[in-house]
């Protein structure tokens, strides 16, 4: 019996235990098909992009020295071309400021989509729809860690102008690829110790964002994001941007949230909060990652936090209304092995929470039956993902299992050894 063969013939089996609890596995990839993951650009260079050598500032650290990252925009793009290519479904690009492509040195302010033309034409031919993100850290205007809050009316207008800059890169991205984007403004604003003043600096973040945004864009084409966080690495004692701060903004201004799973308290998860802000926000963004007792970004794993933001988005009918991107950056290991094992979990988390009974699970809830709710979640977590999930592999053409690994060994001993 062939690989192929094995693989359809477990999926029947596990499509008919499936369908025992009234679930339609076939139904379920149909819906997983359409739900995009953007994969991070800075997996692939250690957050570095092609602006510059400097070394990273703003609460950014990426650690590790595995050998192979890119360093060029070409190297980078032949390397999430393999990356796709063992990630099936059809899936975007998240890309920051300093990645643009070109010879030359432009300043962050005065960069425009010419600056980015090869991201789009490579973007069209791969179908790929992508999302950008201003970058205010690793820059000499940023050197104190005040970027859009500053107290300097120069350095805000400065930043300003790159925010306003992103907007219009990023709706040049969704007029040219057909799909929006969403451009996310996350800023390392803060201090490492006590600061007495924690309300003027806000207060001046609030007026910076309403000048980026001050421009209309039609949303076919682009979204806004805003991003908060708890602290950064330098910036211990108080961050401008937090997540009440950002949250009030997002209400009040009409454009995303952005949840990041490692900008909150060790023991606060993003899962939680998915359902309470989407009850007066049309839409989020998340930065899905895996924070080790602070922000560090590690690669996602198929843990149950994951799960748990895969079943918020599914059972709660969210699909259109979230947009999923992963955020991490492990130097320690194959960078574009990284990028297969978070996406691929990210995507079976999601199928997981596709095969869920949703319909029984809220009739026992809504009955008051706990009883059965707790037994048959229990009994969900040994039914036959992995065979459901191999055939929806091998139907995309990607990899089964781990035969993934083998090709990226392959693409390492190649190409990546060799830079």
């Amino acid at each position: 019996m062939s690989n192929a063969s094995s693989v359809e013939k477990a999926y029947e089996l596990a499509k008919q235990q499936y369908a025992e609890l009234g679930v339609n596995t076939d139904q379920a990839l149909a819906i997983l098909k359409k739900i995009p993951v953007s994969l991070h650009c800075w997996q692939g260079d250690d957050v570095g992009g092609f602006e510059s050598k400097g070394s990273l500032s703003g609460g950014i650290q990426a650690t590790g020295n595995y050998p192979g990252k890119a360093r060029t925009a070409e190297e980078l793009r032949a390397d999430l071309d393999v990356a796709y290519s063992m990630i099936p479904g059809r899936h975007r690009l998240n890309l920051h400021a300093i990645y643009l492509d070109t010879d030359k040195k432009v300043e962050r302010n005065a960069i425009g989509p010419e600056h980015f033309a090869g991201w789009i034409d490579w973007a069209k031919g791969k179908l790929h729809g992508m999302d950008f993100n201003p970058t205010y850290f690793s820059h000499p205007k940023a050197a104190d860690n005040f970027t859009l809050a500053h107290a300097d009316e120069g350095i805000r207008k400065f930043w300003i102008e790159h925010g306003i800059a992103c907007r219009k890169i990023g709706e040049a991205f969704g007029r040219q690829l057909g799909t929006p984007c969403v451009t996310n403004q996350w800023i390392p604003d803060g201090s490492k110790d006590i600061l007495v003043d924690k309300k003027a600096p806000r207060e001046r973040l609030v007026k910076s964002l309403d000048a980026i945004f001050a421009e209309k864009i039609d949303p076919k084409f682009h979204l806004d994001a805003v991003e908060g966080k708890l602290f950064g690495l330098g910036l211990e004692s108080y961050t401008v941007g937090s997540h009440d701060f950002y949250l009030g903004y997002a209400i009040s201004r009409g454009v995303l949230l952005t949840l990041d799973s490692g900008h909150f308290h060790p023991t606060e998860v993003i899962s939680q909060k998915i359902s309470a802000v989407m009850c007066f926000l049309k839409e989020i963004l998340l930065h899905v990652s895996r924070p080790v007792r602070w922000d560090s970004d590690h690669v996602v794993i198929l843990d149950d936090e994951l799960l748990a933001i895969a079943q918020e988005i599914i059972r709660n009918g969210y699909t259109d209304r979230v947009h999923i991107g992963l955020d991490y950056f492990d130097a320690s290991i194959n960078r574009v092995a990284a990028w297969v094992i978070g996406a691929r979990n990210m995507i079976k988390a999601l199928l997981a929470a596709l095969l869920e009974p949703a319909d029984q699970l809220r009739q026992y809830e809504s009955n008051g039956d706990f009883t059965s709710r707790l037994a048959m979640l229990e009994e969900l977590k040994t039914l036959p993902l992995g065979a459901v999930w191999d055939y929806y592999c091998l139907q995309a053409g990607v990899p089964v299992g781990a035969q993934w690994l083998a090709k990226v060994k392959d693409y390492e001993a190649k190409v990546l050894s060799k830079r």
